[in-house]
């Protein structure tokens, strides 16, 4: 059995990703990790810090982002399918570059790769999701954060990934234009596992600064108004998290590799810890009035309701 991690890369250093992390949580697990890394700007240093880290395992494919080709945010689905289709493993691991694994979680997902190597209607496997929030305290549990995703699937060319690169679906006829990464006609859901392993996603924890412009930028891509890069974004321009104590507490462990990154963080000044909502800004997503009723309920009944699914749960272990 072979297991091939892989991702995409672009201005990760400079956008605060904790890549090198990330890097290094998965690499016990696989046999090669291939990055698809793409035209950073002066002055990023990613591709030198993984260049670093001399691990034979690691192969860089350099890989031109062009986003009037692939708008609405289609270039990561791109960039993630390059990588992808140069691995040459039986298992596929995702892992984007601020996203990092539990070392807890190793033997769990080893054991299910040999247990379902020769199981076909498997196509995949489904990871929980931690959303951390402003620092490393906090975690979302709300609607609108997605609780599941696959970050693992069989390596079958027909499998692709879909939208924003958050997750992937079997589509038989693509045709590499940006389309059809959004496509639901004559595609296909994976028949996935649910694992009890899981994704500790630090995509939020950012300097305040940093987030702004990551948020600005992201905005703009999506609409297909990307930038080349964000340095002209006002730098003077913080994120508000919001009142940190209506967020869920974690009190759990990271994973050890983010021991130092923790306590290097140097922002918490700038968060706040209590009191009222900031009225002069607009709401984010688990202040606004209908995600806070539709999390109440399904805290009730144990279970998301309406959010975003795109597998099959077939086995359970």
């Amino acid at each position: 059995m072979k297991i091939s991690g892989f991702t995409f890369m672009r201005n990760t250093s400079k956008l605060y990703y904790p890549f090198i992390e990330s890097l290094k949580s998965i690499l016990p697990l696989v046999d090669e990790f291939v990055i698809a890394m793409g035209d950073n700007d002066d002055g990023d240093s990613t591709l030198d810090d993984v260049i670093k880290l001399n691990e034979p395992k690691i192969k860089i494919i350099k890989s031109p982002w062009d986003t009037k080709l692939y708008p609405v945010n289609s270039e990561y689905a791109h960039q993630t399918d390059i990588a992808m289709k140069a691995c040459t493993g039986d298992w596929l691991f995702y892992l984007q570059s601020d996203e990092v694994i539990h070392e807890q979680d190793h033997e769990e997902i080893i054991f299910n790769c040999k247990k379902y190597l020769n199981d076909y209607e498997v196509e995949g496997f489904l990871f929980n999701y931690l959303h951390f929030w402003g620092d490393y305290n906090h975690v979302q549990r709300s609607h609108g954060f997605y609780r599941n995703e696959i970050r693992m699937i069989r390596n079958k060319p027909e499998i692709h990934s879909w939208k924003d690169a958050q997750s992937f679906r079997k589509i038989p006829h693509y045709t590499g234009i940006y389309t059809d990464y959004f496509v639901k006609e004559n595609t296909e859901k994976l028949k996935v596992v649910k694992l009890k392993a899981r994704v500790f996603h630090y995509g939020h924890v950012r300097p305040p600064d940093i987030m702004y412009r990551k948020a600005m930028m992201m905005r703009k891509t999506a609409r297909g108004e990307g930038p080349s890069d964000y340095s002209g974004l006002d730098a003077s321009k913080l994120l508000d998290y919001g009142p940190l104590d209506r967020v869920s507490k974690f009190t759990e462990t990271h994973p050890s590799i983010m021991e130092d990154r923790i306590r290097s963080m140097d922002w918490e000044h700038l968060l706040q810890k209590s009191g009222p909502i900031n009225k002069n800004r607009p709401l984010n997503k688990h202040e606004k009035f209908r995600y806070k009723l539709t999390t109440f309920f399904e805290n009730i009944i144990g279970k998301e309701i309406g959010g975003f699914n795109n597998y099959k749960i077939v086995r359970r272990p």
